[in-house]
């Protein structure tokens, strides 16, 4: 009798924890759709550095920045902050940037001053980023190139040239972030089956409520990145478990099909994506948070300290997934229940309670991967779409239904669609990683961790 008294209180428990963290999503959504639902502008944007007298790289402040219309008439204007950087809210259209040189500090010149003014053209939800190089520009003489022009070029060179180290640390970077977000894709797959469509907008969801929390605030309170992402991260699994229980758990109990669920999901994935466009509006931002920082110079490659610790973040994450699924008892459930459900459930396994954790840590994680991206990318309604496919990419290359293969695949993944760009143009990388998976998939249809399977 006390074990049925206190399994009941647990039952109840976690149902009240559900339920107060799906309501803080709300409240999060709510405070930050009211100026999102009438945001339409798009915005114009840069960060102005140059060299203080030792040669260290320093963001210049007090530059005034003008924005004219196609008519003349100024539209906009910013100042830049301390640390250089700059922006201006501005409605669709093609507009003149100026940098008003009179407001440069002494000793700081434009580096090319006939591109002052810059033509920039927005659309609806545009964040164009423009660029006011700084400098004095040293012309080659007739008789060949002295030391100062060999150094800026050099300098040049190193700042904005495409190297193979950098493309491949730029890839790392990437697949793991890809990782992070499609590796509760492949668990999920793996225990249900289900092929879930609507887990793209669970990233864009982790992102969007980090932007909330972060930037636009819960009736005027705002926390740091990172007591937000612990938010997130809580909030998102707790969903997760909530839409298991609410769709997924009945359709199971009823027998439907995994087309048919299939479909759902797909019907999800569109109703979730413009709810999020609903609230939070077609332009995109950016946390507030580690955005504008300098790049440490490597050698080899340049890195920004925010992707570094992103860097490390997920592979502790990751590690510490994989060590919980080797060693830990649920997780041996887990591979146990992906491996052979009915084998699994004979043996004395609850199938839907790790089915539910499956979604609660695979929805958790995408959470966290949701932020992630939103620091390396501006954030965006649809950001979760544009990755999915990398992430099925992933998923698909490594093998179904394994964490292992989701990681490593991923991590494939976006070494290919940095390194490509040496070969392709930059805005087709995502076609060269969809062909790279079509032929491995030719050789090896089963996946790099896949197991093959009897058909018939």
């Amino acid at each position: 009798m006390l074990t049925l008294m206190s399994h009941g209180r647990a039952i109840r428990f976690r149902r009240i924890y559900l339920l107060v963290l799906a309501v803080v999503a709300v409240l999060g959504f709510s405070s930050g759709s009211v100026s999102a639902q009438d945001d339409n502008s798009a915005e114009v944007k840069g960060s102005l550095i140059g060299r203080d007298d030792a040669g260290e790289r320093i963001g210049i402040a007090d530059v005034t920045f003008i924005a004219s219309d196609e008519s003349g008439s100024e539209a906009g204007r910013a100042v830049s902050a301390a640390d250089g950087s700059w922006s201006i809210s501005l409605p669709p259209g093609t507009y003149q940037v100026l940098l008003d040189e009179s407001t440069l500090p002494e000793g700081q010149t434009l580096r090319n001053p006939d591109k002052n003014p810059a033509e920039v053209r927005l659309i609806e939800g545009d964040s164009k980023s423009t660029l006011f190089a700084l400098g004095t520009p040293v012309e080659p003489s007739s008789e060949g190139s002295t030391d100062e022009t060999t150094e800026f070029v050099e300098e040049t060179s190193s700042v904005g040239g495409i190297t193979f180290i950098q493309l491949t640390v730029d890839g790392l970077k990437l697949g793991l972030i890809i990782a992070m977000c499609s590796i509760g894709l492949s668990l999920i797959y793996g225990t249900t089956g289900l092929t879930n469509f609507a887990h793209g907008e669970a990233v864009t969801f982790g992102a969007v409520l980090g932007y909330v929390f972060n930037t636009s605030g819960i009736f005027g309170f705002r926390l740091h990145l990172i007591p937000a992402a612990v938010i997130v991260v809580s909030v998102c699994g707790a969903l997760g478990a909530l839409f298991n229980r609410a769709v997924w758990q009945p359709m199971r109990r009823r027998g439907a099909s995994l087309v048919a669920a299939l479909v759902v999901s797909i019907g999800f994935s569109i109703l979730f994506r413009y709810v999020i466009l609903f609230f939070f509006g077609g332009r995109a931002k950016r946390f507030t948070d580690y955005q504008i920082q300098e790049q440490w110079d490597l050698g080899w490659f340049r890195l920004a300290p925010k992707d570094l610790v992103l860097m490390v973040l997920a592979v502790v994450v990751l590690v510490g997934v994989a060590s919980g699924l080797q060693f830990t008892r649920m997780g041996k459930a887990m591979r146990a229940v992906s491996d052979n459900r009915d084998l699994a459930e004979s043996t004395g396994i609850d199938v839907e309670k790790v089915i539910r954790q499956v979604w609660i840590f695979g929805s958790a994680l995408a959470g966290l991967g949701g932020i992630l991206f939103g620091l390396t990318e501006s954030i965006n309604w649809e950001m979760g779409f544009r990755v999915l496919l990398l992430m099925f990419a992933g998923v698909t290359l490594g093998g179904l239904g394994t964490a292992y293969g989701a990681l490593f695949g991923s991590i494939i993944v976006g070494l290919f669609i940095q390194l490509s760009t040496l070969v392709i143009p930059t805005d087709m990388k995502n076609v060269g990683a969809l062909i790279m998976l079509i032929v491995i998939l030719l050789v090896r249809p089963q996946g790099l961790f896949g197991r093959r399977e009897r058909i018939g």
